[in-house]
């Protein structure tokens, strides 16, 4: 089976023939199922998961209209894995992140840090494969606006994070913010997830050059 990019996906109309789609989905719903048994505080797991189910919804409901790459789905269930396992333990409890925590010294779990970074650096990609198909962007903007959107879709969810602070329990809201005592928290979510997508934006740039120049070299 040839995994499709942004640039060779085929133009599929019928989720039945997306065999590759078939196991990503039941991945991610025989994970998360596992998953909602009996997480760590299932208020904050259900405040976690509005955006997640939704996502998938409108991936599952658009997917006739628009498909997107092989690679993108691997990406985008890569992601929404790291978030069901934070929406477990909460983000600030992953194991995972108080082992980085004792291994290295530092001074609070970093797995949410890890989140923002792979929000930035798995979605930039399916965000990009959108504007080209969808917008039909070249050029100098088929790579800023995925970084661009990266960092807006980022700021968007830290001021629902703040909604939903303020509009809950405090200690719930506490749990959902995963500031950890961190002020600066919201800003230093959003600078990893913007690295994180020009990390991607630019492999793909520096790819895109590799792959144009051997194709120039095949003799005609």
């Amino acid at each position: 089976m040839r995994l499709t990019t942004a640039v060779n996906a085929p133009n599929r109309k019928n989720f039945r023939e997306h065999h590759l789609g078939h196991v990503l989905l039941a991945w991610y719903a025989v994970f998360w199922i596992f998953l909602a048994i009996e997480p760590i505080d299932r208020h904050d797991w259900f405040l976690e998961n509005i955006l997640a189910i939704g996502l998938v919804i409108v991936l599952v409901a658009t997917y006739r209209w628009y498909p997107l790459s092989d690679l993108s789905y691997i990406f985008l269930t890569v992601f929404m894995t790291l978030h069901a396992i934070g929406a477990h333990y909460t983000y600030s409890k992953v194991p995972l992140g108080f082992w980085m925590q004792d291994w290295w010294g530092f001074e609070r779990n970093h797995f949410d840090r890890i989140a923002h970074f792979s929000f930035g650096l798995l979605l930039a990609y399916p965000l990009r494969e959108l504007f080209l198909r969808r917008v039909n962007v070249r050029g100098f903007w088929a790579y800023y606006l995925p970084i661009s959107g990266i960092l807006a879709l980022s700021g968007c969810f830290e001021i629902i994070e703040s909604w939903v602070a303020l509009l809950v329990r405090p200690e719930l809201g506490e749990a959902y913010l995963g500031t950890q005592g961190d002020e600066w928290d919201a800003q230093k979510d959003m600078t990893v997830a913007v690295l994180g997508a020009f990390i991607t934006i630019m492999l793909t740039y520096a790819l895109s050059k590799v792959v144009s120049q051997k194709s120039l070299q095949v003799p005609p």
